[in-house]
Order: structure tokens, then sequence, then C-alpha cells
């Protein structure tokens, strides 16, 4: 596969950029793979690339019921961060987070990563104590956060009202490290850097069956015939359950839709990315100039992929207070992913009742932060057979042992 370079785009330009060929192919399935994985979404491809970097499993195909990075890959709002209160949280989400910084370079495609730091602002006196007991923590875990008073809050958003009659802002955590990326380049990326290592990626194919023997797994049925695997791991979000189901199993988790809205495009006026959890709302502004606007999930489960007025009424209404000149703009598009939710709002790494079977789900809303870090750590459980360091403590058994990682108060909201 060509490398990408600003080499490669002058010789192109000579050639009218006729020479350049398709970022990954798009094979017939083979009888039979070493490992299956379940899902081309971000945590699926990433499961994949580093099977392949780490530990050389590269038989391996990643099956798409519809295309590549359609589902919350493609949906989500691009927030990068690691400030955690679990020491096993911060963790895994500053592993994804420093592999995000050099991703880029790694995978020779532009995820358009931006460090542009994050604010999650403290609007009662709870989210006070809360987030200064969180930047505690982050200090003994390694990870750089601070807290700052409210003049200093205004120096990085002058847009924002401190002073709202119901939600004053009292101050912030800041974690200057943290920002955004492009999704669908995170996607893409990682799609072209596993076709290049001779993986397949087989979409359009929908797996309607997980066949098992002897309690271990032998393959999946699709809708493009019967496939073999030795391996299989499932990556695929709010649909996890069904896939569950086909192998035999349960899961703790329910399925929700997590909705965001984009404004029409501005010019530059906010270059953080700020979080208001206390209104469960979080904004940030696109390359393009889109206010990136998003909120807590839907009250019911449901399997929804659309958005409602009755949602940006209540987010926008709430945000409008601490960022006034959002009021004055227009919405440009909105939409909904579906998210799987676990009951101490964090994410599953595991083994399963069924032999060879592995599960990655249960990230909530705040699965597109976790990427490269999901992936690692997957790909280290897939192919030794048992968990690493960072997924060690994310696996099924913790929910019949009581061992919870809560996070549904420490990060204010399930991001």
């Amino acid at each position: 596969m060509k490398r990408y370079s600003v080499f490669a785009v002058a010789r192109e330009a000579l050639n009218w950029h006729q020479g350049w060929e398709k970022a990954w192919k798009s094979p017939e399935p083979k009888r039979k793979y070493d490992v299956i994985v379940i899902g081309a979404g971000g945590h699926g491809l990433a499961t994949a690339y580093y099977l392949g970097k780490n530990h050389g499993i590269r038989n391996v195909a990643i099956i798409e019921k519809g295309w590549l990075g359609g589902g919350n890959t493609g949906r989500n709002t691009t927030i990068i961060r690691s400030n955690y209160l679990q020491d096993s949280s911060a963790a895994l989400f500053e592993k994804a987070r420093s592999l995000y910084e050099g991703l880029s370079q790694d995978l020779n495609y532009n995820i358009m990563f931006s460090p542009r730091g994050l604010l999650m602002l403290a609007q009662t006196h709870h989210e006070v104590r809360g987030y200064k007991r969180t930047v505690a923590a982050n200090r003994l875990q390694g990870i750089e956060t601070e807290w700052i008073e409210p003049a200093r809050v205004k120096e990085l958003v002058p847009i924002i009202n401190l002073d709202g009659p119901r939600y004053p802002v009292l101050g912030a955590q800041y974690q200057a490290r943290g920002g955004t990326a492009r999704h669908d380049a995170v996607a893409w990326g990682y799609a072209r850097a596993c076709s290049d290592m001779g993986m397949d990626i087989i979409q359009q194919t929908e797996v309607t069956g997980i066949r098992t023997a002897n309690g271990k797994v032998q393959g999946v049925d699709t809708s493009r015939g019967p496939i073999d695997c030795d391996k299989l791991s499932i990556v695929v979000a709010g649909h996890s359950s069904v896939l569950a189901e086909m192998a035999g199993f349960r899961l703790p988790i329910e399925s929700l839709a997590l909705q965001a809205l984009v404004s029409e495009p501005i010019k530059p006026c906010m270059d953080v990315v700020v979080m208001a959890n206390t209104v469960h709302g979080y904004m940030s502004q696109s390359d393009k100039g889109e206010m990136v606007i998003g909120g807590g999930t839907d009250g019911f489960n449901n399997y929804t992929q659309r958005g409602s007025w009755q949602h940006v009424e209540e987010t926008v209404r709430a945000l409008i207070e601490t960022f006034p000149m959002i009021s004055r703009l227009k919405m440009l598009r909105q939409w909904g992913g579906i998210v799987d939710m676990t009951g101490d709002r964090s994410p599953i790494l595991s083994t399963t009742p069924v032999g060879g079977i592995y599960v990655n789900c249960g990230w909530g809303t705040g699965g597109f932060k976790a990427i490269p870090g999901s992936g690692w750590a997957m790909a280290e459980l897939v192919a030794k057979g048992e968990p690493g360091a960072l997924a060690s403590e994310f696996g099924l058994n913790r929910f019949r042992e009581g061992r919870f990682i809560d996070e549904s108060v420490a990060a204010g909201v399930a991001h």
C-alpha cells in the first residue's frame, strides 16, 4: 500500500491524481480465520489492528453489518479525555489519550487530533468538591489535570456566562491535553492499516448466528454463508446483547439512544471543549465552524438513530444560560447513536461463558475517546486468552462479585 506523504501528493498531482489506490480492500470472505471481529467501528478495527501489530495475528476478518464506521464511530461528538476518578478507568482512558497523540504517525493517516484542552464546569458546590477530589486522584495516577477558578475559565472561554441565575460557574476541572479528533478518520486510518496487514474487512454482511460445540466457538453464520474461526471478538456497542444471545449468554447492559446536533458554521469563537454536567450538555467548535452540541441519553431503552425535538429543547435550553450566543444560531443537523450502558457506567472487556468468545461493550457515551486503548487491551485479551493489566478489572465477573467500577458520579455523566 502506498505511503501517504507530501511527496506522494506532489507525484500524484503531476499525474492528475489518477494513481491513488483504494484505501482498503473489499475481499470475499475466506472459509476460516484465526480471529473474527464482529463490528467494523473504531473499537473493532482497533482490536484487529493491535492484534496484527502487537501480537502478529493477521489472519483476521472484521465483519460489519452495514458500512465501515457507520455506527457510533461516525455519530459521536469526538471528545477525548482521561480525567476519570477510578484508577482502572483512568489507566485505560489515559492509554487511549496517549495513543491518540501519535496515532496519525502510527497509521500514516491524518486523524486531525486536536489537543485543544477540555473543561468540566462545576456549577454546584457538590461538583466543586467532586472535581477537586478527581484532580487529586489524577495527580496520584500521573494524569495532568488541574482545578481552575472562574476568572481562568473566562480567559479560556470568552463566550461563557459565569453568572447564570440557576447554574453559575464556580470553577472547572481542566485537562490541557484533552481535545478532539476526526471520528471518521480514526476508523478509516485503522481500516487502511488493517487491510495493509492482509486482514479482510467484510462490509454489508450480517451475522445471523454463532455456532458453538462443547462450550467453544466454531464460527459464525452470515448473510454470505458460514465462516469458521478459532476465536471470536464481539465489538458491536448497543447490539452486543443481541450477539450474546446468539452465543447463548446474557450481558448486563441496556441500549439507549444518545443524541447530538451541530449548528450552522460560524467564525471561531471557542477553541476548547466544554462539558457542563449539571445541565447535561457539552460543546466544542469543529474545524468547519459548527458548534458541536451533545447531551445525555434518552430516558428509555431504544434502538433509535435519529434525533427528537424534545431532546434538542432539553439540551439547548440549559446550555443557552451558560452560552447565551447559541440562542441565535440555527441548527444544521441532528442525529442519534445507540449506546450500551452497564450498571456502574464502566465498560466490559472480558472472556465469556463460551470458550474463544470475547466481548467488548458497555462504553456508554464514552466510547470514542477510548478507541486506541480499548483496541490495545482487547487485542491482548484475545491473543493471550486472558486480560492484561488494562482490562483485568473490566471483566464480567465483577457484576457477580459486586466489584463495581463506579464512574456514574465521578465522571459527572457517563461520557
